[in-house]
C-alpha cells in the first residue's frame, strides 16, 4: 500500500471522531492532522489547524450524530479554515450525516433542513463530500459538489456470515415498510428471503404499536435491518412481534447507532440475541455494561475510500468484496 502522506493527504479529526480518524489512519498507515478545537465558556468553538496544508488534499473527519448543531457547526468552521489556507482541495467526511432525516417538506412552513446543512458546506468551500448510509438517498442531490456514499451492507453481512447465522433457515426482516428496499439489498447480498413489519391498528382498544408480519418467519433465523436506531423502540417492538409470530431467534443489524443509556437497556431487556452496528457514531460512553451490543468498525472502510479517492482510482469495488485487510481490522476485537 502507499503511503498517503507521499501524496500530499491530510486526514483532519473532528471533536465527534477523534477515535475514529485515529483506526482510520492505523488502516492507512499515517499520523492524524495536527489541529486544535476548543469551547469557550459561552459555548462558541473555535478549531485551528497545527501545521501547513497549502496545496495538499485535506480530509475532514466529523460525524453529526450526539450534540448535531455543535458537531455541524465545527464541520463547516474547519472547512472554512482549511479554505482559507489554500488547501487543494477539502472533503469533508460525515460517517453519519444526521440532518439526512430532513429531506423534505412534510408539514407546513418547516425548513428542509438537509439541504441547507448541503449548502453550508459547500458555500464554505468543500469540495467533496463522503459519507455511508443516507436515511434519504436523495440528499446527494442537494449538493453539487460530488458525493461518494458507501454502504455498511458489505461489512455486516460479511460479519454476519463469521457469526454462522447465514443459513438456509435465516429471513431479512425490515422493522417497518419504509425499510423494506434495504432488507432486499441485504437479502440478495446474503441469498434468503425477506419478511416486512407493518405497524397497524386494529381497533379502538387495540395495541397501536402491534407488528403484523409480512412473510414466513416461524421457526426461522431472523435478521432486522435498519439505517439507524435512537431509542431502540421500533427495534425492540420488531424483535417481540416476531417472536410472537414463531421465530426461533432474532438479531439486528444496524448502520448506525445514536444511543443513550435507557435505548441500552432497552435492547438488553429485549428479545434481539445480539446488535450489531458500526461506530460511526460513539456510544462508548453508554455501552460498557452491555453484553449484546457489538461494534464493527467502518473507519477502515472510509480508510480505503479515502485511499482510492486520493489516488484517482473507481471506488466500484468497494460495493462488491471488500479487502481481507479491510474486514479484520473491522472485526478487530470481536469474537468471530
Amino acid at each position: 500500500m502507499s503511503n498517503p502522506s507521499d501524496g500530499q493527504i491530510k486526514i483532519f479529526a473532528g471533536s465527534a471522531s477523534k477515535v475514529f480518524v485515529d483506526k482510520m489512519c492505523k488502516y492507512l498507515e499515517t499520523e492524524p492532522g495536527k489541529s486544535y478545537t476548543h469551547v469557550f465558556t459561552e459555548g462558541s468553538t473555535y478549531v485551528r489547524a497545527d501545521e501547513s496544508i497549502r496545496d495538499k488534499d485535506v480530509y475532514i473527519v466529523q460525524t453529526i450524530g450526539k450534540n448535531p448543531n455543535d458537531s455541524f457547526m465545527e464541520l463547516i468552521f474547519w472547512v472554512d479554515a482549511f479554505h482559507r489556507a489554500s488547501a487543494n482541495s477539502i472533503t469533508a467526511i460525515i460517517p453519519y450525516f444526521g440532518y439526512a432525516k430532513a429531506d423534505k417538506k412534510d408539514e407546513p412552513r418547516v425548513s428542509i433542513r438537509a439541504r441547507v446543512c448541503a449548502d453550508c458546506i459547500e458555500l464554505c468551500g468543500c469540495d467533496r463530500v463522503l459519507t455511508m448510509d443516507l436515511h434519504a438517498a436523495q440528499v446527494q442531490g442537494f449538493f453539487t459538489k460530488p458525493v461518494d456514499h458507501l454502504y455498511a451492507s458489505s461489512l455486516l453481512c460479511e460479519y454476519a456470515r463469521r457469526m454462522g447465522i447465514v443459513n438456509d433457515n435465516l429471513v431479512v426482516v425490515s422493522p417497518d415498510a419504509g425499510s423494506a428496499k434495504r432488507a432486499r439489498a441485504y437479502a440478495n447480498m446474503i441469498g434468503c428471503n425477506v419478511a416486512i413489519g407493518d405497524k397497524v391498528r386494529l381497533g379502538h382498544d387495540e395495541n397501536p404499536n402491534a407488528l403484523e408480519i409480512i412473510g414466513d418467519v416461524k421457526g426461522k433465523t431472523c435478521m432486522i435491518v435498519d439505517d439507524f436506531t435512537l431509542s431502540g423502540n421500533t427495534l425492540c417492538k420488531a424483535a417481540y412481534g416476531l417472536m410472537d409470530k414463531g421465530a426461533k431467534e432474532v438479531y439486528a443489524f444496524l448502520s448506525h447507532a445514536i444511543l443513550k443509556s435507557d435505548a441500552v437497556e432497552r435492547i438488553e431487556a429485549s428479545p434481539i440475541k445480539q446488535l450489531v452496528t458500526t461506530d460511526t457514531v460513539d456510544n462508548s460512553d453508554v455501552l460498557g455494561g452491555s453484553t449484546k451490543i457489538k461494534i464493527v468498525s467502518a473507519a477502515p472502510l472510509f480508510a480505503e475510500a479515502v485511499r482510492t479517492i486520493h489516488e484517482r482510482q473507481p471506488m466500484s469495488y468497494m460495493f462488491g468484496h471488500l479487502p481481507e485487510r479491510l474486514l479484520n481490522m473491522s472485526f478487530e476485537g470481536l469474537d468471530v
